[in-house]
């Protein structure tokens, strides 16, 4: 045998393996979601089974109306037909209460499901590590959220009904139709291999295409969430052109996939209507000539008949029972694969208190990679005194935010410690690092809420009285109390009513509420102009006083407050000293402040 074909037999062993953990995967996760419900799901079964009895009960009663009312009737005794009808009547009744009964039922477990399913995405979601978000496309993570969770709501809503419901329809009918003529069961017992077969044909089509139009829809909501999202850039650049033909590509691909599954269905469906006439046909002839012959009653061959026109009308319902549930099937495997991933940062196991923090960072022979490979800090090694305020600068991609992620443990190191006060940051109770430590990044994100909402975010117990001395704090105050509604005014969103600089005060005085003894600024201030800097600054030197502070910035005038200056290239540390002093030097700080300089000439 080749290479190349070893080579495929061992991807195909790889792709079945994965399938099959895959599979395990979706269904301990659908066991964990019926578990709390089992007692539900059993009263249902229970209904559903009474109720479907109850609908079959039908043809056999007309069966009996027929071959022994009608004659009895003739006989002068009517009791025989009355008894049939006021059973059949009995039985609608019963059938009718009980399904409705049963279709709530099945809503409220659904429903709870539903519940259950969308709280574990939207906490996992948040618990999983920063370095999932980058990699894993907000586009992505709606759709798990959206159109997946839709796709389960169906299956649950109607898809589950009908395949309980046609599967029990079935089975009591078939049992029924022999007690009532074992040749004509005979017939429809044979009808079922060409329906088997066309089900296996329809199952087998159906599971690839359905797959494919799950991530074709993915792709469709990530395009149209990443258009609008940046929708400033689509319109500075005027990309909308180039968008217009991206997004009718990804379109046109959903339309085809959805098309392959329409014609799949145009097969499928006809297929079952003419194998049910063909075993009607069958039923018909072979007990007509019984029925000529005296060897069937009359009554029972209508039965036999309805029961066969009535076998197969689930079966379709089964079909379209199969489109939600391949469509469900993979939204349940995206869905599993999301709840099964692990924190890349996870939390202590016996995790390590710390009431009251100094402040003292120590980077102890760190090194990190983001990937394999590709090493962003080797052997880093830094002491942070509590209490000092230390800048870093240097180039892009020097590895400045890389050291605030590890400080705000966003990331861990690939090797060594990040240590607070002589702890490790990976032993150290996740409440007490983020009380310790908090990051303000250029982003100054603002949420949906009121201007006290935001700044209260550093501390949600906060009073307001609180809130407005932060905001005193920072420089904060006064703009706020020009707003509309002053601490009440709603930010819209992402701080939409406010200007850049404004929003970045109100980010500051969400710090200085948090009073936190590390703060981390990183690129706090590149988005604002001069002005606006000015007035930023201003609040800084009050966020700053008091804690240890990281300032990430490429302005130097920022850097101007700092204790003590740390210059970055290629994740080590260049240069080393107070603003004085390295402006006084030769070195790479040196030429940065001169160049500086005459760019404000």
């Amino acid at each position: 045998m080749s290479v190349t074909g070893v080579q495929g037999e061992e991807r195909d062993d790889y792709n079945r393996v994965e399938s099959a953990q895959i599979r395990r995967r979706s269904l301990r996760l659908l066991g964990s979601l019926l578990r709390p419900v089992r007692g539900r799901v059993a009263l249902t079964m229970i209904v559903v089974v009474i109720s479907t009895a109850a609908q079959v009960a039908g043809p056999a009663l007309i069966a009996f109306g027929i071959d022994r009312g009608l004659p009895a009737l003739i006989d002068n005794d009517a009791m025989p037909l009355v008894f049939t009808v006021a059973a059949f009547l009995t039985t609608a009744v019963v059938g009718a209460a009980l399904m409705a009964w049963y279709t709530v039922l099945t809503a409220r477990i659904s429903q709870a499901i539903l519940i259950d399913l969308r709280k574990r995405v939207f906490l996992q979601t948040q618990r999983l590590s920063l370095d999932f978000h980058e990699n894993y496309t907000s586009g992505r993570i709606i759709a798990r959220q959206t159109s997946d969770l839709d796709s389960i709501r169906e299956l649950l809503d109607s898809g589950v009904n009908q395949l309980v419901q046609g599967i029990l329809y079935m089975l009591f009918i078939g049992v029924a139709i022999f007690v009532l003529d074992w040749r004509s069961g005979l017939v429809l017992l044979g009808a079922l291999v060409p329906l088997a077969v066309l089900t296996r044909w329809f199952q087998q089509r159906s599971q690839r295409l359905f797959r494919q139009s799950r991530v074709a829809s993915a792709r469709l909501i990530v395009q149209f969430v990443e258009t609008m999202t940046g929708i400033r850039a689509v319109k500075a650049f005027r990309k909308e052109k180039r968008n217009e033909k991206e997004f009718g590509e990804v379109v046109e691909d959903y339309r085809q996939v959805n098309g392959r599954v329409i014609q799949l269905f145009g097969i499928f469906d006809p297929g079952l209507v003419l194998i049910g006439n063909i075993a009607l046909a069958v039923v018909l002839l072979v007990g007509g000539l019984r029925v000529a012959g005296g060897g069937l009653a009359v009554g029972v061959l209508l039965a036999a008949m309805l029961y066969t026109r009535q076998f197969f009308a689930p079966a379709q319902e089964m079909a379209m029972f199969y489109n939600s549930y391949q469509s469900a099937t993979a939204a349940l495997e995206k869905i599993s694969g999301v709840l099964e991933e692990a924190p890349s940062v996870p939390d202590p196991v016996k995790p390590v208190d710390l009431w009251k923090a100094k402040g003292h960072v120590v980077f102890d022979t760190v090194t990190f990679a983001y990937t394999e490979g590709r090493v962003v800090l080797p052997s880093f090694s830094l002491d942070m005194p509590a209490g000092q305020t230390i800048a870093l600068v240097g180039s892009t991609g020097a590895g400045k935010s890389t050291l605030a992620k590890l400080m705000a443990r966003f990331y861990d190191p690939t090797e060594g410690e990040v240590t607070l006060d002589g702890i490790s940051l990976r032993k150290l109770h996740p409440k007490d690092l983020r009380r310790a430590i908090v990051m303000v990044t250029q982003e100054a994100y603002l949420f949906s809420g009121s201007v006290a909402d935001n700044i209260a975010l550093g501390k949600p117990e906060a009073t307001k009285d609180e809130i407005i001395n932060a905001a005193k704090a920072v420089g904060a105050h006064e703009f706020i109390e020009n707003l509309p509604d002053g601490y009440e005014t709603d930010v819209n969103k992402r701080g939409g009513r406010v200007s850049a600089g404004q929003r970045q005060l109100l980010s500051f005085a969400r710090a200085f509420l948090a009073d936190p003894v590390v703060l981390i600024l990183d690129e706090a201030t590149a988005s604002l102009d001069i002005p606006s800097e000015r007035l930023v600054q201003n609040g800084l030197q009050t966020l700053l006083a008091d804690r240890t502070a990281i300032i990430i910035a490429h302005r130097l005038s920022t850097v101007a407050i700092a204790d003590r200056v740390l210059v970055m290239e290629h994740g080590q540390i260049v240069e080393d000293g107070t603003p004085e002093d390295l402006i006084a030097g030769t070195g790479r700080f040196a030429q940065l402040h001169a160049a500086w300089r005459e760019s404000l000439v």
